[in-house]
């Protein structure tokens, strides 16, 4: 298994903003093969950022998602908020599940690589 988040920098006139975008979020990742879950956490210090986070059952089918016609079908209106909506570039992070709590019989993730866009 493995988690995805996703840090986004949001100024704070526009917070309002970037959560309704994902309340609407066209949803087309939840039908993917291998896809557990997404969280928008909401940052309570100022200057930290969002945290889009997704659950994976495999590294491969997170990159298969961003290989899909669908992830970009899902992020087509990604870009709705103005440039000024963002106070730094956000930054992607994969992680590989070693140990979860609520699975102890999980198997852990095999280490991989660097993940790479395209």
């Amino acid at each position: 298994m493995i988690t995805v988040a996703n840090r986004i920098f949001v100024a704070p006139e526009y917070a309002e903003q970037f959560e309704e975008a994902f309340r609407k979020r066209a949803g087309l990742v939840d039908g993917m093969p291998g896809f557990l879950s997404n969280q928008v956490l909401r940052p309570v210090s100022p200057g930290d950022p969002y945290i889009i986070l997704t659950l994976w059952n495999a590294r491969a089918d997170f990159e298969a998602w961003v290989r899909s016609d669908a992830f970009m079908q899902g992020h087509a209106k990604s870009g709705t908020l103005p440039k000024e909506a963002y106070t730094e570039p956000n930054k992607l992070e994969l992680h590989e599940v070693v140990q979860d709590s609520s699975r102890p019989d999980l198997a852990e993730e095999p280490r991989g690589g660097p993940f790479k866009m395209h």
